[in-house]
């Protein structure tokens, strides 16, 4: 059998393969729709576009839609930045370090908004609040929103990244180097609560922590036109009034868009936990910049962090006209 990360490579060569078949497909199908290629990750945050996928909701903008699914919302970026799709449905944190990083990418819409986040751990380590994280092993995703919020619980007891031992895992193997014993604690996808809860069983413990919002954003890449960015926001905006309409069809079109990917009961829990609505507020902006001096300051990456700089990377254009009140930025 191979190993699971050369699995997961040849995963993601899978699929960035179709995506890049997809965007070599020609503008559209044979009824004049215009074809548009969307990598997201499996994440409740970017629910309207599964729902959009499940209902067929495309073809009303003209659109002849293909949704990709990556195991995350930085694999999805680099599907962007690299030219397999021409939309990404990804967290802040990696859409701030590539602007950072001199890429071409434009945040067209901000999509949810999600706050309840978990520091995992087991009973035997003693951990009940961040201060007692000093000098222990921490696992977690590097890259990815989820290490910007271990940034900030680290913060809350004025610790940084320098008093732990920090682990780059996948968001999936959390779960089994705690129940291993291989960390002390960790921070995932809540899509793998359930399963740390589950490995862990009696030895199951958490820190929960509100103070980092996490936004799943719409981003494009340079090849999107503000055309079809705007098609593309009406459709998901459709989708989002679907969902508060009937939240439990929605729910469920999410986890069969899935495949697997996200469990009924975690959909079922957390999806009321997440504020939808696509916008672009000066509130994203400042939390952009705080993310980016973050960036600048652990990774030494060589873009400008100030606000101004940033608020070059946001296109309203495309959510003003599919819903001018949704953009208040100035």
């Amino acid at each position: 059998m191979p190993r699971p990360r050369a699995a997961a490579f040849v995963l993601l060569a899978a699929l960035l393969s179709v995506l890049a078949t997809a965007c070599a497909g020609g503008p559209g199908g044979g009824d004049g729709r215009r074809a548009v290629t969307l990598a997201g990750s499996d994440q409740l945050g970017g629910a309207a576009v599964y729902l959009a996928q499940e209902r067929s909701l495309w073809a009303a903008e003209g659109l002849d839609a293909t949704v990709t699914t990556l195991p995350t919302g930085r694999d999805a970026l680099n599907a962007v930045l690299g030219g397999q799709a021409r939309f990404g449905v990804v967290g802040d944190l990696p859409a701030v370090t590539a602007a950072l990083g001199g890429r071409d990418v434009r945040i067209v819409a901000d999509l949810s908004r999600f706050s309840d986040w978990r520091l995992l751990t087991r009973t035997d380590r003693g951990i009940t609040g961040f201060a007692a994280l000093k000098g222990r092993k921490v696992g977690v995703p590097q890259g990815t929103n989820v290490e910007y919020a271990l940034s900030r619980m680290l913060g809350s007891a004025q610790l940084t990244a320098a008093d732990v031992t920090v682990v780059n895992l996948a968001p999936n193997q959390v779960a089994a180097a705690l129940a291993r014993g291989d960390i002390d604690a960790g921070v995932t996808f809540p899509s793998f609560y359930e399963a740390a809860r589950t490995a862990l069983a009696d030895r199951y413990a958490e820190v929960p922590f509100s103070g980092y919002t996490a936004r799943t954003l719409l981003v494009a890449g340079p090849a999107a036109d503000d055309a079809t960015a705007t098609a593309v926001l009406r459709t998901v905006l459709r989708a989002q009034r679907a969902a508060e309409a009937d939240p439990a069809a929605a729910r469920a079109a999410v986890v069969g868009q899935s495949k697997g990917a996200l469990q009924p009961g975690y959909v079922e829990a957390f999806h009321p936990r997440y504020a939808y609505g696509a916008s672009l507020t000066p509130e994203l902006l400042a939390q952009l910049a705080d993310e980016a001096a973050w960036a600048k300051a652990t990774q030494s990456l060589p873009g400008p962090a100030d606000a101004p700089a940033l608020r070059e990377r946001l296109r309203p254009g495309p959510l003003k006209a599919a819903d001018p009140g949704a953009v208040t930025l100035t």
